[in-house]
């Protein structure tokens, strides 16, 4: 599953937090530079000027709806 979103500095802890309660991985990405949703430090560490991928395997209705908020269209 993969959803394109744009993130703000300031939304990054409810960001992981949502993440964090997913049971499967979570990859946020943009070109080739890869972190692990999970991480607050890595998810910081990216371009907030960019769109982002979510990507990950598995399904939980919490962070697809939390996604929502979050979505671009593309």
């Amino acid at each position: 599953m993969q959803h394109k979103i744009k993130l703000r500095p300031n939304e990054v802890s409810s960001f992981v937090s949502a993440a964090s309660k997913c049971a499967f991985d979570v990859d946020i990405s943009y070109n080739r530079f890869i972190v692990d949703a999970k991480s607050i430090i890595g998810v910081l560490g990216l371009n907030f000027n960019q769109i982002l991928t979510v990507a990950y395997n598995g399904y939980d209705a919490d962070f697809e709806n939390y996604l929502k908020q979050f979505a671009v269209a593309v």
